[in-house]
């Protein structure tokens, strides 16, 4: 198959997926358990051409009124930049829209190198697989010389749901999703184990954070993370934002 159709298969598959990480609950279900599913494929519906340029609009709203209100006033901030970066923090968080680290931590352009993902899972070290994340890791602690390296969890996440909704041997709904946040089956072991006379959300609620400790965990099987903990050039921190309350807590293993 060449490459164009290949694209073309993976698009067209991709299009016809209708499902979500946190299904509503039905009005009539206090105790409805979102669910990873698609039982029936449906296009999505065409988006007006109006609204598309809207949306592609707001962006470009957005950019000008951060160059005014941000970029042309803090030439202290931004001109060091333009010669490279030197952040401190190499931060790992969700790719949920309600939870930018930038935003909530006050993380000024320069300040952390980020990478955001579906539940802000680590990978253990795997140089043939997750590259993409060993790669981040690598770049940032050999050659940024980050710091402290800090795992993120949040409140109400879709993935940390999702994960611990999966059943054995259940086929997989999506293409990537559920292969990703099996990384955290310890943590749900765990869970599951030490929490089981609690109710689904109150569970969530717990691997949120044990989740990010099983990802500082592996962390710690990446030889230069290893090196740069022992050395005490580098410190490995987890916490965990919960925007329902307002609380941020940190912790180290």
């Amino acid at each position: 198959m060449s490459t164009a159709a290949a694209a073309n298969l993976c698009y067209a598959r991709s299009s016809t997926i209708s499902a979500s990480l946190g299904t509503p609950a039905p009005s009539n279900s206090a105790s409805f358990r979102p669910r990873l599913i698609r039982n029936v494929p449906v296009q999505a519906a065409p988006v007006a051409p109006a609204l598309m340029d809207a949306a592609v609009e707001r962006l470009q709203t957005g950019f000008q009124k951060f160059k005014t209100d941000v970029y042309d006033k803090k030439p202290d901030l931004f001109e060091p930049l333009k010669a490279g970066q030197a952040p401190k923090y190499m931060v790992f968080a969700c790719a949920d829209s309600r939870v930018c680290p930038s935003v909530t931590l006050g993380l000024e352009p320069g300040e952390a190198f980020t990478v955001r993902n579906i539940a802000n899972m680590v990978p253990s070290y795997c140089k043939n697989k997750y590259a993409g994340i060993g790669s981040a890791i690598e770049y940032a602690v050999c050659a940024l010389k980050v710091e402290v390296i800090v795992v993120i969890g949040h409140s109400c996440c879709g993935g940390i749901k999702a994960l611990l909704s999966l059943k054995d041997g259940a086929d997989d709904s999506f293409h990537f999703v559920e292969d990703w946040v099996r990384i955290g089956h310890p943590a749900k072991m765990k869970v599951k184990k030490e929490c089981s006379s609690l109710s689904f959300d109150e569970q969530c609620a717990v691997l949120e954070k044990e989740a990010v400790n099983v990802s500082l965990q592996n962390l710690k099987t990446y030889p230069f993370v290893t090196e740069g903990v022992a050395n005490g050039t580098l410190k490995l921190v987890g916490g965990h934002y919960d925007f329902v309350s307002g609380k941020f807590d940190t912790w180290e293993l």
